[in-house]
């Protein structure tokens, strides 16, 4: 069977596009997009992360700002930066590395950043909007996945979906995403007992564990869209023996690509798309902070 590849960086085009051109009219309003971003520590993959942010930056006009902090900084010290950062005019957006060293709290760095900077969608405040429908600053892999779901054409109404994942941050939102589009939603994790049975029914799958092959040709239906969220890192072996590392997703491609008839490529599928969310996230979190700004002026003194 025929399969259409999805293709990252065709859907990620137009939307690089518009932030554009948004940035843009922002600028001739005497209003510049600045990205904080935070890093703690070293780490190859956040440093691999933080140069293809810059660039993306650089590609629609928003400046990119890499703040640096000691892997030693205390809890209370990370926290202070943070408020100082949220309190910088120049900065409109901010964003967290991960992973952050072991002795700080993840979930009380990212709601230390204040929500209407939080161009990640990770602050408690943008998450439970995310509840109410409210997508305007979502967790850009989720908005990306969707994106690419819409990509598809397909009617999203009474749409059979399983997600394979049930994270704060991809498939929580998802789930809630296509709930308010109708869809029929199942979501699966380690305590489902019969993964394939269910994945066997659905028309979407999406798929975000962490885990190399998970998801194989059997356990999809013929003519389903497989959205492959996972990164991972495995050895591969060439034909001369050596060993080298390869990104790879949670599903077995080789298997899934010869059923469904729409699937995600690891890399080049959904990372692009992601990457151009959090671009537009960050341009809309500035043109929220605009009109606060000319409402405020606005007001009676």
């Amino acid at each position: 069977m025929s399969h259409k590849l999805l293709d990252g960086k065709r859907i990620a085009a137009p939307i690089k596009e518009d932030v554009q051109a948004r940035v843009v009219a922002a600028k001739s309003k005497g209003w510049v997009p600045c990205l904080a971003s935070i890093e703690i520590g070293e780490n190859p993959a956040a440093s691999l992360y933080i140069r293809n942010q810059k660039r993306a930056c650089e590609g629609v006009g928003i400046l990119f700002e890499n703040r640096r902090f000691p892997a030693t900084i205390t809890q209370r010290e990370m926290q202070a930066a943070i408020q100082s950062i949220n309190v910088d005019p120049r900065v409109t957006g901010v964003i967290l590395q991960r992973p952050v060293p072991s002795h700080l709290n993840l979930r009380l760095l990212q709601s230390a950043i204040h929500p209407s900077k939080d161009v990640e969608g990770m602050n408690p405040a943008n998450i439970g909007k995310v509840v109410y429908g409210d997508f305007t600053l979502g967790p850009c892999t989720s908005l990306a996945s969707m994106e690419i779901l819409r990509s598809t054409g397909l009617d999203l109404r009474g749409l059979n979906v399983v997600i394979v994942g049930h994270s704060v941050i991809v498939g929580k939102p998802i789930a809630l995403h296509l709930l308010e589009e109708l869809a029929t939603v199942t979501i699966c994790h380690h305590g489902t007992r019969n993964l394939a049975y269910h994945t066997r029914q659905a028309e979407v799958v999406f798929v975000a564990v962490g885990k190399p092959k998970l998801i194989t040709g059997s356990m999809i239906k013929p003519g389903a869209v497989v959205i492959d969220i996972g990164i991972n890192r495995v050895d591969v072996e060439d034909e001369e023996g050596t060993v080298r590392q390869k990104t790879v997703g949670d599903v077995d491609f080789e298997s899934v690509h010869e059923i469904a008839d729409w699937i995600t490529p690891v890399p080049g599928g959904v990372g692009p798309v992601t990457l151009s969310i959090l671009m537009r996230n960050t341009v809309t979190a500035l043109e929220e902070q605009m009109d606060r700004y000319e409402r405020e002026m606005r007001m009676p003194r």
